[in-house]
């Protein structure tokens, strides 16, 4: 790809991140309507969980294959497909007359967001090759990530008081024919010089392994945890892991290189990636019920009352960035777990009548630890990696967030839900406590995990990995 002017490589990451903005920003806005989409099409606690669940678990599973499908095919080309099939999910979404409808809807929007992620760092990296350019570059996209996460349930609210759930959908509409358009005029055109073979057994074992365990976890609290369903659905995804594993260590092209994560920042990344994005997610989920079926706020009431996780992470993800470029990823990711820590032993006493104050301050505290946490995870998955295979590589990290989002939905809401006595507005609030405690324990282990992968033996599994890709491959890798 030949050399772009400087201002031509900003309008690239613009592009991108405005794809990135709408995808980020759909994994969120839908909670503060959750309540809403019950009320008009019917529901219970497991159907609102799948309305989420749905589009993580099947943006999940394909992001890896949509890396790929771009390192192969072309980067611009699928990257505005993804654009096409994400649009025009959003409007189906908008339309669905009933539960069935919009879940399937969300899948198609997660078709689509598949091929938007991980190609859009893959264009990214390719565009800005100066490595501290780079950095920099890749900072905006993880603030970008981060921003529109929390942007989302505060937009939501907005929308779903204004106007109706539908709405949260119709804002993806205008972004997504614009990045479609722009994608076309300004984004060149780049493909990996050598791409991997599709490898459609491990993409049959991702898809089998994220979609039967999180089925038998959603569905566990109705047809029981010991019951022959459950214990199915777990044992498929056993299964699928095991042949996953022992599968892909044997192919010469796997799906997922399974030496990268012989690197302890590599892998460190991706189990930080599950556990923060879990706590967001079951963070997210439980104070959506919490504040509109157990305080009785509004949709609009409710959105406004995250204003402070939104702010924070908007004013932390972009410094974040700079520190990951001058420090390292050690700070960001300590502030992180301690600050999603302290924000989560906030809530484990949470009652009805919780005062306002402290939950604002929960809010804050979390937001600013969020905030702190995509610059560093994105920064590491890439570093250390094959630039020629940039797609796949962000596409490790994004499957790594969504398989995190996913299960904190699926656990905590379904651990949550299994202890509820008398009702969601009696007995919510109580039943929480486990959930939140949970939330504690996902936040200590970004605490742990950044301090332990981030030191010096860490430093030295990296270079033994980067040691180990094959010469012909070596100088498009950077060791990190």
């Amino acid at each position: 790809m030949p050399e772009l002017s400087a201002r031509r490589r900003l309008l690239v990451l613009a592009i991108c991140c405005m794809s990135l903005f709408i995808v980020g920003l759909d994994n969120t806005i839908v909670n503060v309507a959750l309540p809403s989409i019950a009320r008009d099409l019917g529901g219970d606690v497991s159907s609102l969980q799948w309305v989420v669940d749905a589009y993580v678990v099947v943006l999940a599973s394909l992001l890896i294959l949509g890396g790929s499908m771009g390192d192969r095919f072309g980067r611009r080309r699928v990257f505005q497909t993804g654009l096409a099939l994400f649009t025009l999910g959003s409007l189906a979404c908008s339309l669905a007359p009933g539960l069935g409808w919009l879940i399937g809807a969300r899948m198609l929007q997660a078709v689509g967001g598949s091929m938007l992620n991980p190609i859009a760092m893959g264009i990214i990296t390719n565009t800005f090759t100066d490595p501290k350019e780079r950095a920099r570059a890749i900072g905006v996209w993880g603030g970008t990530v981060g921003f529109s996460m929390a942007l989302g349930p505060v937009v939501g609210g907005v929308l779903v008081g204004a106007v109706g759930w539908s709405s949260i959908f119709w804002i993806n509409i205008p972004v997504g024919l614009a990045a479609l358009v722009l994608a076309g005029r300004f984004v060149p055109e780049s493909r990996a010089p050598r791409p991997r073979r599709i490898d459609p057994f491990g993409q049959l074992a991702v898809i089998t392994l994220l979609g039967s365990l999180t089925y038998g976890i959603i569905e566990a609290p109705k047809a029981g945890w010991g019951s022959a369903q459950s214990l199915v659905c777990f044992g498929l995804a056993a299964v699928a892991l095991v042949a996953l594993l022992i599968v892909e260590s044997r192919r010469e092209e796997p799906l997922i290189d399974l030496r990268f994560f012989r690197s302890a920042p590599f892998s460190g990344a991706t189990l930080i990636a599950i556990s923060g994005f879990a706590a967001l997610g079951g963070f997210l989920f439980l104070n959506t019920l919490y504040l509109q079926d157990v305080r009785d706020f509004s949709a609009l009431r409710a959105g406004l009352a995250t204003l402070p996780m939104a702010l924070a992470t908007v004013v932390c993800s972009p410094l974040s960035g700079r520190l990951v470029g001058s420090r390292g990823p050690r700070l960001p990711l300590v502030v992180a777990g301690v600050a999603m820590t302290v924000s989560s032993l906030l809530m484990v006493g949470l009652r009805p009548d919780t005062p306002l104050w402290q939950l604002l301050l929960a809010y804050l505290v979390f937001g600013l630890g969020f905030g702190m946490l995509n610059a560093p995870i994105t920064n590491t998955a890439v570093s250390g990696m094959p630039r020629a295979q940039a797609g796949v590589a962000a596409a490790v990290a994004s499957t790594s967030r969504q398989t995190g989002q996913a299960l904190g939905v699926a656990v905590i809401g379904s651990v949550v839900t299994s202890a509820v006595v008398g009702g969601l507005h009696a007995g919510f609030a109580q039943a929480s406590h486990v959930g939140w405690w949970i939330m504690v324990g996902c936040a200590a282990v970004v605490l742990v995990l950044g301090v332990a992968t981030t030191g010096q033996w860490a430093r030295g599994t990296a270079e033994r990995v980067f040691a180990s890709v094959p010469e012909e491959k070596r100088q498009s890798v950077s060791a990190g």
